[in-house]
């Protein structure tokens, strides 16, 4: 078994002697979809409109990650390598249509092996009862915004108010009086925003209504240099976002909607209809007028796109306000609970997300906007505040490694990620990696992005789109927007080489032998037709 050097205390003396001032208790909030660039201490093109205090609050008293990445950007494979520190091919959860394997060895199970006291609250999407907590209570697969129903282990029960804050209630409560006061804990907050479809809390339906949000450079990129299946996708804002199901234009509880054909996500248009009549008026109010004022505009063509950016772009970071709220409740109960001296605070997300960037929306490919998710970490007394690592590339495969590392429990040697305690301590190992390894696997499915696995080092980017047999290549020393293809630029042959036989070093290394075959020729035909004027 790989022991951590905090791991050398033995086993038994935590099982049998609780010593919670000795060992910190780690909160662990989580978000859904919230890219770094939407965060105000990641420096992006949205930090002028002040998005996140609370979390940039959290920055300044810990370390910020910038050289951050999931291993595959989607919500549930990402949760299910959390909790096991494995690549999807590894823990089973390899597209959101798979199930959990919740009797697998997960980090929480083996934090309650060394005494500590664990709870989740908020988002799973893993399906299943979870294992390894103390106390839960889950959102039945995305859960609802507004009065959700909540799994329990008592049962389903529906709790009236929005996601966000419920999620954070729930948190603050078990902070106050439901966790055991003589163990240290581990308590994981996941909230269901600022996932699709974007409904913000009453409070914050007019937030940003004075301003433009700014528009992302690549908003009317047409992907000429990206291999085909960047034009055949189905997360353009152009042409894939509903004005009425995505963007809330004239949505009431009888809208037809089952009247319209095509894959539309109409979470909004079913919350609506459990709203409370407070809660309906209150939308009603907000969006009533902006949609007269969208009718008497009529937009069209380009200014049609940038309105449809402006209204989702609002939505998003409005859902992301709420976010940033929670955060600070739950320092803030930290503090008076006299506590937040040996309380490790994290903060992060399942991936990044598209807020325009390329036109798009959603996630899923290996180009940096969903490559990268923020990883924000306040450990007092041992992490330096407002400091910045911008050299060592993490990912969401070394989160179990490092909690179980935090605890001081050992860390088993089938996990495939890297405690970061040594560089949350200030370190800088000399055998740090210097690449990392995607995969993702969801295809056909929504939004039809090609399965694709690939490698980044800190200066380029190679991708295989595998079902069709296509290539991109990127030097992002020169091109950080990911604008211009290079794989057929002679060149980079030599660099591609090196980058091709270290791709392969990675996928025996993670021993990765899922399925990478070509497409037959007929379908990849039928995919290049199936692309819809929505």
């Amino acid at each position: 078994m790989k022991l951590s050097c905090c791991s050398l205390i033995p086993f038994l003396f935590f099982s049998t002697v609780s010593f919670a001032a000795e060992r910190p208790n780690i909160l662990f909030i989580f978000s859904d979809d919230h890219a770094p660039h939407a965060i105000g201490a990641y420096n992006g093109w949205l930090k002028s409109v002040d998005p996140t205090p609370n979390i940039d609050r959290l920055a300044a008293q810990g370390v910020l990650f910038e050289q951050s990445f999931c291993t595959n950007s989607i919500c549930g494979p990402s949760r299910a390598v959390i909790l096991s520190g494995k690549h999807s091919h590894k823990n089973g959860f390899m597209n959101n249509g798979n199930s959990f394997d919740w009797n697998q060895q997960i980090f929480p199970k083996l934090l309650q092996k060394v005494g500590y006291t664990t709870a989740i609250f908020g988002k799973s999407h893993l399906k299943g009862e979870p294992q390894g907590f103390d106390d839960w209570a889950v959102l039945p697969g995305q859960g609802l915004y507004y009065n959700p129903d909540l799994i329990t282990p008592k049962g389903r029960e529906r709790i009236e108010g929005h996601c966000t804050d419920i999620v954070t209630d729930l948190a603050v409560e078990w902070l106050k009086h439901g966790r055991d006061d003589d163990k240290p804990f581990m308590l994981m907050v996941q909230h269901k925003a600022p996932h699709r479809n974007w409904m913000p809390a009453e409070r914050h339906l007019n937030l940003y209504d004075d301003i433009d949000i700014p528009q992302p450079n690549t908003l009317f990129d047409k992907w000429h240099d990206n291999a085909p299946p960047a034009r055949f996708q189905e997360l353009e804002i152009d042409r894939h976002m509903h004005l009425t199901f995505d963007l809330f234009v004239d949505l009431h509880p009888g809208f037809e909607g089952n009247a319209i054909r095509g894959r539309y996500d109409k979470s909004a248009w079913h919350n609506m209809q459990r709203m409370s009549p407070g809660q309906l008026k209150a939308w009603h109010d907000a969006y009533g007028p902006k949609d007269e004022a969208f009718h008497r505009a009529n937009p069209q063509a380009d200014e049609l796109v940038r309105w449809k950016y402006q209204r989702y772009a609002k939505n998003y970071l409005r859902c992301v306000k709420g976010v940033d709220e929670s955060v600070g409740r739950l320092m803030e109960t930290l503090e008076d609970l006299d506590i937040d001296e040996n309380t490790v605070v994290i903060y992060s997300s399942d991936q990044g997300f598209y807020i325009g960037d390329h036109g798009w929306y959603d996630k899923r490919w290996m180009y940096e906007e969903s490559l990268k998710m923020p990883f924000i970490v306040k450990w007092p007394g041992t992490v330096e505040p407002g400091s910045r690592n911008s050299t060592h590339m993490v990912q969401n495969l070394d989160y179990a490694e490092t909690f179980l590392d935090m605890a001081g429990a050992p860390i088993p040697s089938d996990m495939q990620g890297k405690s970061l305690v040594p560089l949350l301590k200030g370190e800088k190992p000399a055998d740090w990696r210097e690449s990392i390894y995607y995969h993702y696997y969801e295809y056909p499915s929504v939004h039809m992005v090609p399965r694709h696995y690939g490698i980044r080092t800190a200066t380029h980017k190679l991708m295989r789109f595998y079902q069709f047999d296509e290539w991109e290549f990127y030097d992002l020393e020169n091109d950080p927007d990911e604008l211009a293809n290079e794989y057929h630029n002679p060149d980079h042959a030599g660099k591609i080489a090196e980058l091709k036989r270290e791709l392969e070093q990675l996928r025996e290394y993670y021993q990765d032998d899922s399925d990478v075959g070509v497409m037959p020729e007929a379908w990849q035909a039928e995919m290049r037709g199936s692309t819809r004027l929505n």
